[in-house]
């Protein structure tokens, strides 16, 4: 039996079915994988918006070889040398807040839940305003919090206290709320709900109203954040400031972690005792993450990813104009978008794409997502877009 055999012979027998998987992929280098029969792909998925810097960016990569030799975990019962290191990074680079790691970008969102709730209760608030067509996780709670049928089916009852209204609309968001609202939980983009950007009206209103009304405005920086819309952070585009933010994914360029931040007042509502974990903010987790800011401090990233984005982007659009099913190109920076009409299905282009060996990712009812690595060259852009406009001549012609 060969390898590719064996491991497809044990996914079958002992991996949940919880995903659809068509290839095995068994190496990567800078915005290329190679799958189990030395087949290469150019990665516009990036492990879906992970590895912001490619596949075994070699600081990173020598930062984790170097910290597993050393000391890879011990317990937030004691410091390690890290984890306060890499909390400045993080602080410096937003808001200069207060910062604690965990593993995942639903965990980040499960303790900017948490950390809303805790304050609240001090004067009986509980709900958090969240809006339609977000993401925010798998796990009860911020499924709840995402609020979209279909990832909720099966898993009733739901978690009470949060309350949705359309993206974008300020009056809508204002209309629901009440004196027991807490918090506004929002993303800068919608990443899983289709590449929708807030608008500036939007954001400035939410963090207004807020203010106003004594409730955390939250961003969801998951999926947007370390350069992804080419600032550090999405919510830099709006000149406005959370008073929390989760992060993950890009964190650790693959390696899992993930944190949130919360403004310095705030250090006194999770004090000892009311939250935790046991991996979160590892050494090793956090030497990735170290590495990770290095690599954006010696390198052009944010640079690049500004001109990539432009160049990506408008090569979207001349596309739309050769193709009808092109209906809308969105986005900012390196998570950009094109939706489409519904007579194409997002999962033929994506197809037919990695027939001819480019990744990419669906969003919302019909877009095909593009989440490239930050560092990626014009090259590799145009080949992607040569790529994308085989596909759809391909398919439209059927």
């Amino acid at each position: 039996m060969s390898l590719k055999q064996e491991v497809l012979s044990a996914a079958d027998q002992f991996s949940l079915s919880t995903y659809s998987q068509q290839i095995i992929l068994s190496e990567g280098h800078g915005a290329y994988v190679k799958d189990i029969d030395g087949n290469e792909y150019l990665d516009f998925a990036a492990g879906i918006a992970v590895c912001n810097l490619g596949h075994c960016h070699p600081t990173v990569t020598k930062a984790i070889q170097d910290q597993a030799g050393k000391l890879c975990h011990v317990s937030n019962l004691w410091y390690n040398e890290k984890q306060p290191l890499l909390a400045k990074k993080i602080a410096e680079s937003s808001f200069g807040g207060r910062v604690f790691f965990c593993n995942s970008g639903a965990e980040a969102n499960e303790g900017m839940i948490k950390l809303a709730r805790r304050k609240g209760s001090r004067t009986n608030k509980n709900l958090i305003i969240c809006i339609d067509n977000a993401f925010h996780g798998r796990t009860l709670a911020t499924l709840a919090a995402t609020g979209k049928k279909k990832y909720l089916e099966g898993f009733t009852p739901d978690m009470n206290g949060f309350i949705h209204v359309p993206m974008n609309d300020l009056a809508a968001l204002k209309a629901v709320y009440t004196d027991q609202c807490c918090a506004v939980m929002v993303e800068a983009i919608q990443g899983e709900g289709g590449i929708i950007p807030a608008t500036q009206e939007f954001m400035t209103g939410i963090r207004q109203f807020c203010d106003e009304t004594e409730m955390l405005m939250m961003i969801d920086e998951v999926q947007t954040g370390f350069g992804r819309t080419g600032t550090f952070f999405a919510y830099q585009h709006y000149n406005i400031t959370p008073d929390v933010m989760s992060m993950a994914k890009a964190l650790g360029n693959g390696f899992p972690i993930g944190a949130f931040e919360a403004r310095q007042d705030l250090n006194d509502v999770l004090v000892p005792g009311t939250h935790a974990t046991t991996f979160g903010g590892n050494p090793l987790g956090c030497a990735a993450g170290l590495a990770v800011f290095e690599a954006f401090e010696n390198e052009n990233i944010l640079e690049n990813c500004q001109a990539l984005g432009k160049f990506l982007t408008a090569e979207l659009l001349k596309l739309a104009e050769k193709y009808d099913c092109i209906t809308a190109v969105r986005g900012r920076g390196l998570i950009v978008g094109a939706e489409l009409s519904t007579d194409v299905a997002v999962g033929d282009v994506m197809a037919e794409c990695r027939n001819n060996k480019l990744l990419v990712l669906p969003a919302g009812t019909n877009v095909l997502r593009l989440l490239p690595p930050l560092n990626i060259t014009k090259f590799q852009a145009s080949q992607a877009i040569d790529i994308i406009d085989q596909a759809l001549a391909k398919i439209t012609t059927k």
